[in-house]
């Protein structure tokens, strides 16, 4: 018999990868689907034919295997249930076809006839408007274009069609979809979507594409950069370059990560032999720049990736600096939390910036599950030792702390304790330590790194999908950023958090957030003495208690 699965319209798509296997890091596994010997089918074309006395699938007709839990169809594979709800939103009919088969790269059955300047064809603006509201995705500021359906939508290279599904990418994401094509447009905007949700491909798509138009030769001349992303973290500037040289593999592009902890000299000398991308943190750009003559003038984009994160960490002076010393570049700044002050710089740099939000901002994401336990300070190493000896450890997972003596300290306990092999990850480790760390962490040689907060922001971990807040972070936002390293675009994780009266400041907004998420709140969090709220005139407290 055929089961019922139910996905987030986007879960099952992945970002990153090795390129040999699109569900190398997906959760579509044995503790999601008890009882089925196989993955979930993600392409029509990895579905066998349907036998005679078999069910078909509506939109191909190969092996109904699955049943579609919003229509109740017979279908082949996700990428079939996703043609169905895509339908569904459009309100065209879903006809059987058990006898003709359709091409996957066939996308007439949702879009009008009409082509767009790239000669794709597009969405009429109800669809376009529909989609949007389906899909959570919010702009303001000014006229983009409609959010696509496929890459080949876009008008990329062909080789940057090829590399993105090498990648393992089936389909864009809400955050790509609606991004993607306004910042191929050439507009500057203002991006915020849940952790996890694809936004480092969303703006590394258009910088490529833009790279390999106006270098369509890989020739022997030295070329100056065309676009410059920065980043508050090492990792995450790292993380950024891998994967644009996954995405730009082939293509005349190149990089060079300018970042602290390696040798300036050797960045230097990569710069000018001559690449497309500079990637890199605030402050070792400026170090470049203000000792060496590197020219920005035909930089034509400007990126910033977790905006808030470098504002709150002092960079915006630096950020400026570069700023002032480009060309009125396109803008593309990303975060998966945007306060206003972020807003007003945007706008003072860019007067026609686009803000593009998906989702809820400053919310975590739905695919995370939070489980909040209240534990006294004394007692909580010994209740995370109790949970990674119980079956609800998930390994690998990651463990935040307040301070790099306690990661040291923890991960030392939790290895001698328990037997589970941990380690640490902080600020003051080498870059060479932190490198090997992240890879034995992500090839599954380690089963648990403990972090401060330099983990919680962008850091794509992939297999992730338990996060241990230890020590609750200094505010509801990084608390967002932690808890999202569980869930990669839209796949189901979990986090457990610890709480107690020590982080007072933090329970009002804690408890709020739990309320939303549909999160159970333990008995003495509601009942804290600390979990007051204003009312209106702002004279009175009133306690809000919930249930255990």
């Amino acid at each position: 018999m055929p089961f019922k699965f139910q996905f987030p319209l986007f879960a099952y798509v992945m970002e990153g990868g090795n390129g040999n296997d699109p569900c190398e890091s997906s959760v579509l596994q044995k503790d999601i689907y008890q009882g089925i010997d196989d993955d979930v089918k993600l392409n029509s074309k990895d579905q066998r034919d349907a036998l005679a006395d078999e069910p078909k699938c509506v939109i191909c007709g190969r092996y109904g295997e699955y049943v579609c839990d919003e229509t109740d169809d017979d279908i082949c594979s996700l990428e079939c249930k996703q043609a169905i709800l895509l339908r569904v939103a459009n309100s065209l009919p879903v006809c059987s076809s058990s006898t003709q088969r359709l091409p996957a790269t066939d996308e007439c059955f949702y879009v009008r006839d009409s082509v767009d300047r790239s000669g794709s064809p597009s969405l009429t603006c109800d669809q376009a408007e529909l989609l949007r509201n389906k899909l959570e995705i919010h702009v303001k500021g000014g006229v983009i274009p409609a959010p696509v359906l496929a890459f080949s939508s876009c008008g990329l290279p062909q080789k940057l069609l090829q590399n993105i599904e090498t990648a393992g990418y089936v389909m864009p994401t809400p955050v790509q979809m609606q991004v993607i094509p306004a910042a191929l447009d050439g507009q500057s905007l203002l991006v915020s979507a849940d952790t996890g949700s694809g936004k480092t491909a969303s703006f590394l798509i258009p910088i490529i594409s833009l790279c390999a138009k106006l270098y369509p030769n890989n020739n022997s001349n030295i070329r100056k950069p065309l676009a410059v992303v920065l980043t508050p973290t090492r990792e995450l500037g790292i993380q950024v370059e891998d994967q644009a040289k996954l995405l730009g593999k082939g293509l005349p592009f190149k990089t060079a990560l300018v970042v602290g902890g390696d040798p300036i000299a050797r960045q230097l000398y990569r710069i000018q032999q001559g690449v497309e991308l500079i990637i890199g943190t605030p402050g070792r750009l400026i170090d470049i720049l203000t000792k060496q003559d590197i020219e920005l003038t035909d930089v034509k984009i400007f990126g910033l990736d977790e905006v808030d994160c470098m504002l709150q960490r002092g960079f915006w002076d630096q950020v400026m600096q570069i700023f002032r010393a480009l060309s009125q570049p396109q803008l593309l700044m990303y975060s998966a939390t945007i306060s206003q002050d972020v807003e007003k710089i945007a706008s003072c740099m860019a007067t026609d910036i686009v803000t593009a939000s998906i989702g809820k901002p400053s919310r975590p994401s739905r695919a995370v599950k939070q489980l909040a336990i209240w534990v006294e300070s004394k007692q909580k190493k010994q209740k995370l030792f109790d949970i990674l000896r119980s079956k609800h450890f998930r390994p690998p997972a990651v463990v935040y702390v307040g301070s790099r003596a306690g990661a040291d300290l923890l991960s030392d306990a939790i290895t001698a304790t328990t037997g589970i092999k941990a380690l640490s990850i902080h600020g003051t480790k080498s870059m060479k330590e932190r490198r090997e760390i992240m890879r034995m962490f992500l090839v599954g040689e380690v089963s648990v790194v403990v972090s401060t907060g330099i983990l919680g922001r962008g850091i794509d971990l992939l297999a992730v999908r338990q996060v241990i807040v230890f020590d609750m972070p200094n505010s509801i936002k990084e608390y967002v950023h932690q808890i999202g390293r569980a869930s990669r675009l839209g796949e189901e994780g979990n986090a457990i958090v610890f709480v107690n009266d020590e982080d007072k400041k933090l329970i009002p907004e804690f408890v709020d957030i739990l309320k939303s998420s549909g999160a159970i709140i333990p008995r003495e969090l509601g009942n804290s003495r600390y979990n007051v709220v204003s009312l209106p005139s702002g004279k009175n407290f009133k306690k809000r208690k919930y249930g255990g």
